[in-house]
Parts: structure tokens; sequence; C-alpha cells
């Protein structure tokens, strides 16, 4: 924090005495002038603005930890942004700011188009609206016009605006020019029409920035009111209705892809486009503001009849609230859920016809507890409890590797990621006849009783293996060249020949160094609390 500090004080005094020297060249050299006052309150404004944007950098560069030189942005090397992001400059108040002024005088061409829309759809001026409307039933009913209208708008909207600004009609005057009609010939008399970025401090720049900050509240509540609508309807946080929802476009993009051919296009685009531009007009607008607060009462009205007749009352509280009548009542006739309370009729039809899954999705997990034979005492060993069955003609068995991975003991073995224990303890899989023959597993000797260990067949890799034990055991005794038995070491017996457990019985032949078995047990899924942005 000390540094930090010192840091942002020293900044602060590298800044403050420039601003002191213009000052004092100011009062040095007093203009009278209205142009220099002007200049001179632009310039000051500037330079507080820099001192401001200084301070600030300094002190978002303290909280902000820096990048390698690229600022905040993505790493390109992740995939997130294509290779040329590397030379972008990565985040400045300074460029910030500077970028914002740019932006905000040069936006204003955006809003005035914008509000030019907005004056044709609210029909500011009929005669304009309809002649959009012209245009926009020529385009329906022949398509094949959209590819003018780009042209026509480039040479009616951008070309004929610019010359009749680069020779100006004369300004009419009956008394002593006549014959004031509109004529293109002659020089240009005008100077040629530019777009220029807004000055800043004026009018339209603070205009702009008043654009500007509608347009973001407008973005910000139109986002919020999509996200309201659509996201609880699409997220399956209602499981029955967004399932409804899939099944619905399910079926309508199947439809589409068989009748879309046989929809009339250039009929439904020219009715729509019409019902749309027409309901902006302020009388069909107030027809449905009518509508609908008809439609609320109505519905109001429905709410209090059935708050004012619900069974759940006592009786003799609903004799207690009515009055004593003569005349039994007349039975009214019962209404529609689908017009009285669409909503509850639609969370009604759902639950109904839609059936969904309870229990949590299960299935089964299967570990290989593996036994190494000792070549010293010729006792099974417990060696790993492994994710496979490390089977003669596996990749580490060809390769001469041990056994990779897996834990010494049961407790050690975890549930796949995402996964949860259904069951307490590990089950054995007697049936280990399938697991082999599943897993095309050969050079082995399966026990279909007992135990339902599953060995390997002696083959002349376990011999030199038992070779090697053997002379590890006998040590500085001696060795023995001519092949014989040697003192300490353990006899090896020769396999009988041909023998497979395709073809002969359990415990017929000589067995290998490993054995294993295998164990199930089944699992869960396992309920996510946090959801991914």
């Amino acid at each position: 924090m000390d540094e930090y500090a010192s840091s942002f004080l020293d900044t602060v005094e590298d800044v403050i005495p420039e601003v002191d020297d213009h000052e004092d060249e100011g009062q040095q050299e007093p203009g009278t002038d209205s142009a220099k006052k002007g200049r001179g309150l632009r310039s000051g404004i500037f330079r507080a603005a820099n001192i401001q944007d200084k301070l600030l950098e300094k002190l978002v560069s303290q909280v902000i930890p820096a990048d390698d030189g690229h600022g905040q942005g993505p790493d390109p090397a992740a995939g997130d942004m294509p290779a040329y992001a590397e030379a972008r400059p990565g985040f400045s108040l300074p460029l910030m700011t500077t970028n914002f002024r740019r932006f905000n005088a040069r936006i204003g061409v955006v809003f005035k188009f914008q509000a030019r829309v907005f004056r044709l759809l609210s029909w500011r001026r009929p005669t304009h609206t309809l002649s959009f409307l012209a245009v926009y039933t020529f385009v329906c009913l022949d398509p094949y016009l959209l590819f003018a209208l780009p042209l026509a708008i480039a040479m009616f909207g951008i070309l004929v605006p610019s010359f009749v600004a680069r020779h100006p009609a004369p300004v009419p005057d009956a008394d002593r020019v006549r014959n004031m009609s509109y004529s293109p010939r002659g020089p240009p008399l005008a100077p040629a029409r530019t777009v220029k970025p807004t000055k800043e401090l004026s009018r339209d720049f603070f205009r702009n920035m008043g654009d500007l900050q509608n347009v973001m509240e407008d973005f910000s509540v139109a986002h919020d009111k999509i996200i309201a609508l659509v996201v609880p309807k699409t997220n399956f946080s209602d499981e029955a209705l967004s399932s409804a929802v899939f099944v619905l476009l399910s079926a309508g993009c199947l439809i589409m892809l068989i009748a879309a051919q046989l929809l009339p296009l250039r009929f439904l685009a020219l009715v729509g486009g019409w019902a749309a531009i027409w309901s902006g007009h302020p009388g069909v607008a107030r027809l449905f503001h009518q509508a609908k607060l008809q439609y609320m009462a109505a519905a109001k009205d429905t709410t209090a009849t059935t708050t004012t007749t619900d069974p759940n009352h006592h009786p003799e509280q609903q004799k207690q609230q009515q009055p004593p009548k003569t005349n039994p009542p007349k039975t009214a006739t019962p209404k529609s859920p689908w017009t009285t309370n669409p909503s509850t009729a639609l969370q009604t039809l759902l639950k109904a016809d839609i059936l969904l899954d309870t229990s949590p999705e299960t299935r089964e997990v299967e570990i290989f507890e593996l036994q190494h034979q000792s070549p010293n005492t010729g006792e099974w060993e417990p060696w790993v409890f492994a994710a496979s069955p490390y089977d003669p003609l596996s990749a580490a068995r060809i390769a001469g590797d041990r056994p990779r991975g897996g834990t010494r003991f049961f407790e050690d073995v975890l549930a796949p990621p995402g996964w949860e224990w259904s069951e307490k303890k590990w089950a054995l899989d007697l049936w280990s006849r399938e697991w082999v023959e599943e897993r095309i597993i050969t050079g082995v000797e399966v026990e279909t009783e007992g135990e339902r260990w599953v060995y390997d067949m002696w083959s002349e890799r376990d011999v030199a293996a038992a070779v090697g034990g053997a002379a590890a055991v006998a040590g500085g005794e001696g060795e023995d060249h001519g092949g014989g038995e040697g003192k300490g070491r353990l006899p090896l017996p020769s396999p009988s020949p041909g023998v497979s457990w395709e073809e002969g019985e359990e415990g017929v032949g000589r067995r290998g160094q490993w054995r294993r078995r295998r164990w199930v047990r089944m699992v869960k899924r396992r309920k996510v609390t946090t959801t991914s942005g």
C-alpha cells in the first residue's frame, strides 16, 4: 500500500507543475480578445481532463494487474481471438477517452438515420410512409427489385443531394427575376458537401452524448426484457415448459423442411410488412391500447370471481357470506380455462402430457484387482487396483512396463468426475468369462467358480522373469552355467504344451505371474450447484 501511495503521489507531482507553468504564462500574457479567452477556457478544460486521466490511469494500473504488454485482452494462442489481436493495445484510460471522443464526434449520422426511421414508421408524414409502403409492395411482388434498390438509394439518396448542394437553386424573387425554375446548367456555385466530425464541446457533441446515453439505456432495458422473456423458457429451469418448447420447435422444423416450398412467401412478407407498419399508426396504436385495457379488466374480474367462489372455504362461512334468496341462482355457463387463465391451463397441460425422469442417471464403474506372484515364495501379493486388466496383449505388457496408475486400497478409489457412489460397497463380478470374452482377451485361464481370478498362461517372458528373480535371490552364492537348479533357486517346471483356457480345463498347465479379477459398483450423477455463465 505504501508503494502504491508513493507512486500515486509522484504522478501528482509530475503533473501539477506543468499546470502551474501554463497558469504563469497566462498571467504574464493576459489576452483581451474573446477568441483567446475561448481557446484558453477550452485548453484549461482539456488540461484538467488530462490531469484526471493521468491520475486515474495510475490508479487503475495499481489496481488491475498488468499483463505482458497486451493489457487485459484474451490470449490469441488460446483460440479466443485471431492472431492480429497481439498488436492491439491493452486497456488504457487516455486511449479510452480519446477513442470515445472520436466515436462520439462521428456517431451523429447514425442517430440522424435512426430519427428518420422513427419518423417514417410513426407516420409523422403520412406521404413519406405511404411512399415507403409502395416501394415495399413492389419489392415484395417482384423480389428481384431488391438488387436494384441499393443502387437507387445510392443515386437518389447520396449523388442527387450532393449535386444539388454543389449546384444550388436560385433564391426565389418573383418581383425581379422571372422563370425561377431549377436548372442544373452552369459551373458549380457552392463547395462540395462533406461529412465532418462534430467539434468537441459543441452543441451537437453533447447531443450525441445524450443520444448515446439513451441508446445504452434502451439496449440495457431491451436486453433485460429479452432475457426475462426467453431464458426461463429455454434454460430448462422449468423442464416441462422447456421440453414442450423443444418439442414444438422440433415439429415446426420438420414441417418447415417438408412444406416450406408451399408457403406463399411473397404474400406473407407483404401482409406482415403492411401490418407491422400500420401498427405504428396513432389510430391503430390507440385501438390496441384500449383492447389491452379491456383484456386486463376482464382478467381482474375473473380472478375476483374465482377468489369469492373458492372451494377451500368452509360451507358455513359461504352461507353466512351469501344473503338469503328466494329464487335459486342461475348456473352460469363455465368458461374455458384457455380464455380465463391461459398460463394455468398451459401448466396443467404440460404436467399431464410431459413426463420427466425423477431418478438420477446411474452407471456401472469397474476396477480390476491385480496381484503378482512373488518369485521367491510363490505366493500372490496384492499389487494395485487399476482401471485396466493388464492382460498379456496390452500395450503396457508388450512394452515391458509395470501397471501404471491406480491405488493400493479400495478406500482410495474415487468416483469419476461428476458422479457419486450410489452403492456402499464394491461387488465382485461373478461372470468372469463374460468380461474376458467381451474384451477379446487371450492367453489367460478363467475361474468360473470360487474367487473368479483370471490368470495369465505361462509364457517364455514369465520363464525369463522367473530366471531373473531366482538369480537375484541366489546373489553371490554362485551361478549355474549348466542350466541346472542352483542352491536357493526356485524350480522351473516346464509348461504343459498346447494348453489354453479355450481348449483346456481350469488348473491345467502352468500359470503366469499375474492374475486379476473385476469389481463393480454403481454410481449416479451428482448435482451441480454452480451454473456456467
